[in-house]
This record gives structure tokens, C-alpha cells and sequence, in this order.
């Protein structure tokens, strides 16, 4: 990752500063919450990634900073919302947050962070960056919901008849449009011609569409102790991704009432996520979901090659090759 943040590593340090001094609150423990899972690390990709975007559109304002750190602000609600939904037990190598101080805490604390990123947005006073935020925003709840329903969470039935493209609906509302809209945002910033701003936003797009398929096969095959997370949740929880449906459209009928049984059963079976990952090996879906993360990057670098060469470009296209052989 090295050549992905060499060029900004004086202004990746400045985003974390401003982690701090943007999270004052009249009920300390909101702040306190906030800044303990930021305080955990994190990859920190998004963000930069919108620094990376306002750098190569020529932007030397100071606005880049404070919106980069609400790029991560959005990202972090949204955890601390998921891990509410998803029952997690750990975030980050650490019990997560609905753990230490309950789900109550950990839902006000995401709203919180939401609110501080559309209040920085206002202080900025770009609409179009606004809109942006809120059409992310927007998007990433929509995602959760249509997740919810098809995991038969909230009046859904649970099944595993999902189809690709429909996955693919739910991976660009869950990742990818805030990703996208990051890359949006750099470019706004940089007054970039329409025509730019439209390729490194579809760029965003793809990365993240990438970005979210392996997170899909690294759940199934990961290493917790280096993920810092327990792998399996998403079977768990009934979620179908993309190594599963494409097992499922290649299985025998046989092979597919054991994976049905294992995904509707009301509890969980101890060995259900070694026998469904055997599946998904045996009918190579780990290899087809990460040939399509790589689709997708090369398509998303593609959209890039009506710009000149430049370290800005290769450190862009650094982080997209990260996306895909990331095992974290």
C-alpha cells in the first residue's frame, strides 16, 4: 500500500486530527464511542482515496481534509449500525461497540457520526458535494434494508434464490456508492470537467464493486486473526454472495438442499460453515468472485485512461490492485 499513500501521507495525517477535534459533543460518551473505533485503525481507503482524487483535479484548498474525514465518518456509522444488525461479537480485533456499550449506545453513536458529516458538509457550502453525501447516505441505508429483507429480517422470507445481478444491487448501495462518491468529491473540489468527474466516479464504482466481492470470499476464507474479525457472519446471518451463487447455479440438487439447510436452519450448524465452504471450493466460486473483482478493476481503470500518466493515476491505480490481493 505503500504506493497508494505516499503522496498524501502529510494530509492523511491531518484527516486524523481532525477525527478528534470534529467529535465534540455535549454527552462525552458519544465522542468517546466514536473515537474508539476510529482509534482501532482501519484501512483508511476511502478517504484517501478522495484526497487522491482532489490532488490529481489540481484542488489546493484545505476543504479536502475535513470532508475526508466525513468519507470515514459515514463509513464508521455504518459499521457500528451492521455490527447492531449483524449481532457481531468483534470489530477491529476488539469486542465491538453494541458489545461494550450496547446496541442503544452503538445505533445513537452511528446517528451521531452522520450528523457530524452532513454538518461538515454544510460548512463547506458546496451543494453538489452535499447532494453527494446524502445520495451516499441515502444508498447505504436502502442497501442495509434490501439486505434485511431478503435475510428475512424484517418481514422477508430467508431463501437462497438470489441472482448475480441482484447481488450486484446490493454491493454497489452497500460499498460502492461511498466509495464512488468519494471520488466525486475530489474532483468537484478540483472544479474537474464534467467528463473527469464521471470517470473517476465510475472508477469509485468499480473499485468498491471489487472491494466488496473479495470482503465476500474473505468471510468464507480469511484469516480472523488477521481480518480482526470472525469470518462466517455473513452465512450466518442468511446473506447469499456472490461465491455461494455461483456455487448454487452449479451444484447438484443434492449439494443444494445441503446448503439450503445449512443457511435456513434456525440454528446454526457447528460444521455449517466448513461443509458450504467445501462446496464453494469444490465448484471454484472463490475463484470466479475474485476473477470478477478483477473484471472490475481493470474496467474501472479503464475509465481513467483519458488521463495523461501521473503519480496521482499510479498511486489510484496502486490502491485498485490492493482491492484484489488484499487478504485484509
Amino acid at each position: 500500500m505503500e504506493r497508494f499513500f505516499y503522496l498524501i501521507k502529510d494530509d492523511m495525517q491531518k484527516v486524523e486530527e481532525e477525527f478528534q477535534t470534529r467529535l465534540a459533543s455535549q454527552v462525552p460518551r458519544l465522542t468517546e464511542v466514536a473515537q474508539d473505533l476510529l482509534n482501532r485503525g482501519g484501512k483508511r481507503f476511502r478517504p484517501a482515496l478522495l484526497l487522491l482524487s482532489a490532488r490529481l483535479c489540481g484542488y489546493k484548498g484545505r476543504d479536502h481534509i475535513p470532508l475526508a474525514a466525513v468519507i470515514e465518518f459515514i463509513h464508521t456509522a455504518t459499521l457500528l449500525h451492521d455490527d447492531v444488525i449483524d449481532n457481531a461479537e468483534v470489530r477491529r480485533g476488539s469486542p465491538s461497540a453494541n458489545r461494550q456499550v450496547g446496541n442503544r449506545y452503538s445505533v445513537l453513536t452511528g446517528d451521531f457520526l452522520f450528523c457530524k458529516s452532513l454538518a461538515i458538509g454544510i460548512d463547506i457550502g458546496n451543494l453538489r458535494i452535499l447532494q453527494s453525501l446524502i445520495a451516499a447516505t441515502t444508498a447505504l441505508s436502502e442497501g442495509e434494508a434490501m439486505e434485511m429483507e431478503r435475510t428475512g429480517d424484517v418481514g422477508g422470507v430467508k431463501n437462497v434464490s438470489i441472482t448475480e445481478e441482484e447481488n450486484l444491487g446490493l454491493i454497489i448501495n452497500k460499498t460502492a456508492v461511498l466509495i464512488s462518491a468519494a471520488m466525486r468529491i475530489g474532483a468537484i473540489l478540483g472544479q474537474a470537467p464534467l467528463p473527469l468527474e464521471e470517470a473517476l466516479a465510475s472508477f469509485g464504482l468499480a473499485v468498491g464493486i471489487a472491494f466488496q466481492m473479495v470482503d465476500d470470499c474473505l468471510d468464507y476464507i480469511g484469516d480472523e486473526e488477521i481480518l480482526r474479525k470472525e469470518i462466517g457472519i455473513d452465512l450466518k446471518e442468511g446473506k447469499i454472495t456472490l461465491p455461494l451463487i455461483h456455487t448454487l447455479a452449479h451444484c447438484t440438487a443434492a449439494e443444494k438442499k445441503e446448503i439450503e439447510q445449512v443457511v435456513l436452519s434456525d440454528g446454526f450448524p457447528p460444521d455449517g460453515l466448513q461443509r458450504v465452504t467445501a462446496l464453494i471450493d469444490k465448484y471454484k466460486g472463490f475463484d470466479y468472485t475474485f476473477a470478477k473483482a478483477q473484471r472490475h478493476i481493470d474496467e474501472g481503470k479503464e475509465r481513467l485512461q483519458i488521463l495523461p500518466p501521473s503519480r496521482e493515476k499510479e498511486a489510484l491505480f496502486a490502491g485498485a490492485d490492493y482491492v484484489v490481493r488484499r487478504r485484509v
